[in-house]
């Protein structure tokens, strides 16, 4: 006698049809939206925003550990990226919903260590060291100099910022660009390349009524000329 072999599954009917009560009962097309409300779209934005500014941070850091960054280059974006960090979170909604950087990595199970070290330090790591070699060489006294250095410097990023993305109306640049002047006479004394285009920019804003805005042209003008001011700044300080 043959034995018949035995299936290792159990065979499915050709008759089986599926019941109709555990059918799906929305559209495999119909878009699944995450937030229902304008306030908890902006809150996923926003947690986004600082997702994507964590990861690129810390590929940052990573470049410049590998000499595949220069000094210069990497100062500018790690300052724009923590100061963008830091505006994201002025908000209490998303500064709730976020915690902390420890937490916010942990639940989203990101690995950023260079990230999370260097946000927590606030300031990049060519500023750091300098911050560093200057308090042993001047006795300490170091600390304040290295911090006003990073304010002029996230002054300058800030205004140019704002002319990238349009926003050109006097109420908005005149009071950045008063921030420069007063942070950068606070570092230095000394007159530096397109330094009076600041204070030019400033009258020409200051005789522009408040709804004004600048032109296109007069956009890239300015443009040029603050990133001009900017890079003569930059110059003093290696002096």
């Amino acid at each position: 006698m043959y034995h018949q072999r035995q299936l290792p599954y159990a065979p499915t009917p050709y008759s089986y049809t599926p019941i109709s009560n555990l059918s799906a009962t929305i559209s495999l097309d119909e878009e699944v939206k995450l937030s229902t409300t304008n306030a908890e779209r902006d809150l996923y934005e926003s947690l986004a925003e600082l997702y994507s500014i964590i990861v690129t941070l810390d590929a940052v850091e990573k470049a410049y550990l590998r000499d595949s960054m220069k000094e210069v280059e990497y100062t500018d974006t790690c300052s724009r990226l923590l100061k963008q960090y830091k505006s994201v979170l002025n908000n209490d909604t998303v500064a709730k919903a976020f915690v902390d950087i420890e937490t916010f990595t942990r639940e989203w199970d990101m690995e950023c260590p260079r990230a999370t070290e260097r946000i927590r330090v606030g300031i990049p790591a060519t500023v750091e060291a300098s911050s560093y070699k200057s308090t042993t060489n001047n006795g300490g006294n170091a600390d304040a100099d290295v911090i006003l250095v990073v304010t002029a410097t996230e002054n300058f990023i800030t205004v140019l910022d704002a002319v990238k993305i349009g926003m050109l109306e006097k109420d908005t640049l005149h009071p950045l660009l008063a921030d420069i002047i007063q942070a950068v006479n606070k570092v230095t004394d000394e007159e530096f390349d397109s330094k009076s285009k600041i204070i030019q920019w400033l009258i020409t804003l200051n005789q522009m009524k408040v709804s004004e805005k600048l032109t296109e042209d007069q956009a890239r003008e300015f443009q040029f000329d603050i990133e001009q001011a900017y890079y003569g700044f930059k110059d003093t300080l290696k002096r």
